[in-house]
């Protein structure tokens, strides 16, 4: 019974920008769990790339190219998917982009970017995607928000302005949709192991400020993402919404 709680066979899965990173192994996990799992990203041999790796671990995926920002390309995606792939009952708004940047100094092109990526996306690819789900009554939306939803540093100013919109606009999908039996949550990665915060596990400083400051004493391992997010995108979560789930050692539980 518990096991059936957390099972996603047979489900559709779109997880953005799921052509590497985070979003390649949410969407590995949701196809190992069962899923039917669709990568998007802009660059179509990048994608085709990141298909073959899941491949070679079991997993079949379709590729959908398009740029989340650019409305007629959402609009034209998610119509192509639910005519040629079927309806989405799991949505992962992944993709992002961190520039830093003191807020004094930062261009204001920069700035647009990672609110049109970060944020702007995620509402565009939602808004379609959602339509759908309303029709037959189900479904999941899960945002991928950040530790800096609630806490920011130096020169990440744009990135947590970005992140923590997401995570207020999760609350406000969560509540209008929730009569439709649709569940929209936020997963919050602390600072994990991965290609984009290699060169700061590398900085000898930055390393030993964060293992003080976590009250676990290391870095996240990406997998634990996994356990969150078959959480989020199974009937386990059925009455949970509106909720950001950190995953971040204790930090934000730690003065």
């Amino acid at each position: 019974m518990s096991q059936a709680l957390f099972d996603v066979s047979g489900r559709t899965a779109l997880i953005t920008g799921s052509s590497r990173g985070l979003g390649f192994r949410f969407a590995r996990a949701l196809g190992k769990a069962g899923a039917r799992v669709i990568l998007n990203g802009r660059n179509a041999g990048t994608l085709e790339a990141a298909r073959e790796r899941l491949s070679s671990c079991g997993v079949e995926a379709v590729l959908c190219a398009f740029d989340i920002t650019q409305k007629d390309e959402v609009a034209a995606a998610v119509a192509g998917i639910e005519r040629e792939v079927g309806a989405v009952d799991i949505l992962v708004n992944n993709a992002g982009v961190h520039k830093r940047g003191s807020l004094e100094e930062l261009d204001p092109a920069v700035w647009e970017e990672m609110l049109a990526v970060n944020l702007t996306g995620a509402y565009l690819v939602s808004r379609h995607v959602v339509r759908g789900m309303i029709a037959r009554r189900r479904g999941k939306i899960i945002n991928i928000c950040s530790l800096m939803s609630e806490v920011g540093r130096a020169t990440t100013g744009s990135y947590t302005a970005a992140k923590g919109g997401l995570k207020m606009l999760t609350k406000a999908m969560a509540l209008e949709w929730a009569k439709h039996d649709i569940q929209v949550n936020g997963l919050g990665p602390g600072y994990f192991l991965t290609e984009m915060t290699k060169p700061l596990a590398e900085d000898e400083q930055f390393d030993a400020w964060l293992r003080s400051r976590t009250p676990a004493g290391r870095w996240g391992d990406p997998e634990e993402l996994i356990g969150p997010l078959l959480f989020l995108a199974s009937d386990a979560s059925s009455f949970v919404t509106g909720q950001i789930l950190y995953a971040d050692g204790g930090i934000l539980a730690a003065l």
